[in-house]
């Protein structure tokens, strides 16, 4: 994937960049006058879409809407975009999300009750090309941790080594100092197979948790995510306690920095390109952090007189716990919320985040065999087969989407079975993007730069199709005079760890200075 894809202009939006024809149909979306679906003057057989009265949309928001499904049997077609409508966003509506993200990212930011936790990072700056020295990463967020040790010279990354261990599931669930414990070992064990352990080294930690940070060196975990669930932990700056569980070790190895996997991809983007202003995580989970000007942040725990920007970590994965996207819910949503280890918690994310578009794929495709418009439901579907369905749906295709079918439901499936699966698949992976884009819109209008690269990481972002592409299409029409572009980030756990080290030096060094001047 190349490191940056130019900004897409909104002119003549096609959808997915192919022109009018769909499964062999002439039907034309995006651009045609008079748009029909199936056949029918009304959008999926009703005069409703997910807050849309109007059965002729307009120009700009028929742009939004997802091509419609054809099939020779146009009833079948009408009833089964019918029973979808819920998950079709249209232009006014996704402005409405818009405008609710911004006044939760205002309301988080002024510390008054917001789903949007609106995090303090203190990270004061990005990589100006002098960064300089040795530098550890330790990367905390699944079940596999890393250890690294990068070497810069003039910002540039001139060595690196990396080490890799599995985290056991008693240590995920287990006691949090026991976790603590064995992620110092790991540093000893890594310090000792490179000949280390006297050296002096400046530490980076990502961990990649909801927290709440009192400064760019300490924070307490606020919750538990992903698979881990470790004891003792309420109150506990993990920080301090990696730094003790270092020093017990006998470790002349310094916690320098705290930060989160989104925070990194931010530092590790702007290295490849100082115009970078926003990160976002598209894996299987999601999250988003930009540049706020350090005047419009409430919450601040240390001196910052000398600070103009700060980094803000949104955590925008609990983006409508308190109710304000429920105008967005579907019976879909609620089945998938209700299936979740979290329930009613990381509204959001459920709608984008790679650990649930599978589920949703799978609960719709459900809820339509119940229907009778689909063979049979699926015991079990991941974001790897919506991925694969998309895929397959670009080149015209429909064979292995009836393969892993047949396999998911136990039941014969037909050409025109698959092309329902994949109608879903799109209908799904177009409201990601959709909600996606929509935030970064929201943030590109509040920077108000000449130009902001969004660094970009993730499985879903990766390695979906056509995420990139409608992305480029939505963020485009919804923020049409804010030139951007989608900066593919990589390791921004890792880089963007020891970078964000290799700055809290500068920054340090350069206050010393300042103070005795």
């Amino acid at each position: 994937m190349s490191a940056a894809v130019e900004t897409f202009a909104v002119g003549d939006a096609q959808v997915n960049g192919h022109g009018s024809k769909l499964n062999g149909s002439t039907t034309q979306v995006n651009g045609a006058s008079n748009a029909q679906l199936n056949g029918s003057s009304q959008l999926n057989g009703s005069g409703q879409l997910n807050g849309s009265a109007s059965t002729q949309s307009s120009l700009w928001d028929a742009q939004f809407l997802p091509p419609p499904l054809v099939l020779e049997d146009r009833a079948r077609a009408l009833k089964v975009q019918s029973r979808l409508s819920g998950l079709v966003i249209c232009g006014a509506t996704l402005s409405r999300v818009g405008e609710t993200f911004s006044r939760e990212l205002e309301r988080g930011l002024r510390q008054l009750p917001s789903s949007l936790q609106m995090e303090n990072t203190y990270v004061p700056e990005l990589p100006d090309g002098t960064e300089e020295g040795v530098f550890l990463a330790l990367d905390l967020g699944g079940t596999n941790f890393r250890v690294l040790l990068l070497e810069l010279s003039s910002g540039q990354l001139v060595r690196e080594k990396v080490k890799q261990y599995h985290i056991s599931d008693s240590l995920r669930l287990g006691p949090g100092e026991d976790l603590f414990n064995f992620l110092a070992d790991c540093v000893q064990d890594f310090l000792h197979c490179e000949g280390m352990e006297d050296h002096e080294l400046s530490l980076g930690f990502t961990f990649s948790f909801p927290m709440r940070q009192h400064s760019i060196s300490s924070g307490e975990l606020l919750t538990w995510t992903k698979s881990f669930c470790c004891s003792g932990m309420r109150g506990v700056d993990v920080a301090a306690l990696l730094q003790r569980c270092l020093d017990a070790r006998g470790l002349r190895v310094t916690v320098q920095v705290l930060l989160n996997d989104t925070t990194g991809t931010l530092v590790a983007g702007a290295r490849l390109d100082p115009d970078v202003g926003i990160a976002v995580i598209m894996g299987t989970g999601s999250n988003g952090c930009y540049v706020e000007r350090a005047e419009r942040v409430s919450h601040w725990e240390a001196a910052h007189d000398r600070v103009r920007d700060v980094v803000v970590d949104i955590e925008w994965g609990a983006f409508g716990d308190n109710g304000c996207l429920d105008f967005l819910r579907t019976e879909f949503d609620r089945e998938v919320d209700n299936n979740s280890l979290l329930a009613t918690s990381f509204t959001f994310e459920k709608y984008i985040g790679g650990k649930y578009l599978g589920e949703v794929l799978r609960v719709t495709l459900s809820a339509l065999a119940r229907d009778g418009l689909f063979p049979a439901a699926p015991a079990e579907l991941t974001s790897a087969h919506l991925s694969m369905f998309e895929e397959e749906s670009c080149a015209g295709g429909w064979v292995r989407t009836v393969a892993a079918l047949r396999e998911a439901c136990g039941a014969d499936i037909s050409r025109a079975d698959a092309l329902v699966a994949q109608h879903v698949a799109r209908v799904i992976s177009n409201r990601a993007a959709q909600l996606v884009s929509v935030c970064i819109a929201q943030l590109l209008r509040r920077m108000g730069r000449a130009r902001v690269a969004v660094a970009v990481d993730g499985s879903v972002f990766k390695r979906h199709p056509r995420i990139q592409l409608l992305m480029h299409k939505y963020i485009a029409l919804l923020a049409p005079h804010h030139p951007f572009t989608l900066l593919g980030a990589e390791d921004g756990s890792g880089k963007g760890s020891a970078l964000t080290a290799a700055i809290a030096a500068r920054v340090a060094a350069r206050n010393s200075s300042l103070a005795s001047a």
